[in-house]
C-alpha cells in the first residue's frame, strides 16, 4: 500500500467506546468479562491454530493482551498490535507483570502495520476486522494473506450478520436485550453503538472477501451475530 497516501483510511479514529482513554482501557477486561470467558477463549483459539513452539504468531487487534499473553506461552514469537496507544501500553505492563517477555507490541492496524521478519505461521484477529468499512476489509485480508507463509493459518473471529435480513429489527433488538441482561445498560448502549457507527457485515459479504483473498477457510462457528473462520493460505504447487 502508498504510505501515508491521503485518502486511506484513518483506523485510529475511535468508534464508539474511546479506548485513548486509560480509564476505558483499565475497564476493559472487567466489562469484557461479564459476557465472556478470557481463558477459555484464548485456549480455544491457541488448540484451534495447532500453535507450535517454533510458530511466529501476528495478532491484530490484540487489546489489552489476553489472547498475546496466552499464545506466548505456546510459542517462541508473538507480535501484538493495536491501533490505540493506551492498549498497547496496558498490553505490554499486563506481560512485564507475569514475566512474559517474547511479544513485540506495535501500535499499528491492518491498514499500517509492516512486519519485519520472515512470513508469519499464524495471524488471529479476534472482534477487531468490523472496525474496517468494507472496501478496507478486502485490503486488510490481502495484506493479512500477503504476510502469511504458504500454508499459513488465518484465525478470524467477529460480529458478523448471518440472520434474515427480513427480521433485523427483531433480531437487533433481542441481541441488545440479550446484552443488557448479561452485562448491564452500559455494554447494551456500546452495541447500539456498534450497530449503528460501527462496520460488521453479512456472513456473505466476509466468506466472498476470504475467498477473493485466496483463502480456503472452514466455517468453525456461526450464529446470528457472531462467526468464526479458519483459514489457510493456499501452498503454491511446484
Amino acid at each position: 500500500m502508498k504510505p501515508n497516501a491521503r485518502w486511506q483510511y484513518n483506523e485510529t479514529v475511535q468508534v464508539g467506546t474511546d479506548y485513548q482513554d486509560i480509564s476505558n482501557v483499565q475497564a476493559y477486561d472487567e466489562q469484557m468479562a461479564k459476557i465472556r470467558d478470557f481463558e477459555k477463549e484464548a485456549t480455544d483459539i491457541v488448540n484451534a491454530i495447532c500453535l507450535e513452539k517454533e510458530h511466529s504468531l501476528l495478532e491484530i487487534g490484540t487489546g489489552t493482551g489476553s489472547f498475546a499473553i496466552e499464545a506466548a506461552k505456546h510459542c517462541n514469537n508473538v507480535y501484538a498490535i493495536d491501533v490505540s496507544p493506551a492498549m498497547i501500553a496496558y498490553a505490554k505492563q499486563k506481560a512485564q507483570a507475569i514475566g512474559i517477555s517474547n511479544i513485540a507490541f506495535f501500535q499499528a492496524g491492518f491498514l499500517s502495520y509492516e512486519h519485519n521478519g520472515y512470513p508469519l505461521d499464524t495471524i488471529v484477529s479476534n472482534l477487531a476486522l468490523h472496525h474496517l468499512p468494507d472496501f478496507w476489509k478486502m485490503i486488510a485480508l490481502k495484506r493479512i494473506y500477503q504476510l502469511l507463509k504458504n500454508g499459513g493459518t488465518f484465525y478470524l473471529g467477529d460480529v458478523i450478520f448471518s440472520f434474515p435480513i427480513e427480521e433485523y429489527n427483531n433480531k437487533i433488538d433481542n441481541w441488545i436485550d440479550t446484552m443488557k441482561e448479561k452485562a448491564g445498560i452500559n455494554f447494551a448502549k456500546e452495541a447500539e453503538m456498534h450497530i449503528k457507527d460501527e462496520f460488521s457485515t453479512f456472513d456473505w459479504v466476509i466468506e466472498e472477501m476470504l475467498h477473493k483473498s485466496g483463502f480456503k477457510f472452514d466455517i468453525r462457528r456461526k450464529d446470528d451475530f457472531f462467526a468464526v473462520y479458519h483459514c489457510k493460505k493456499r501452498k503454491k504447487t511446484q
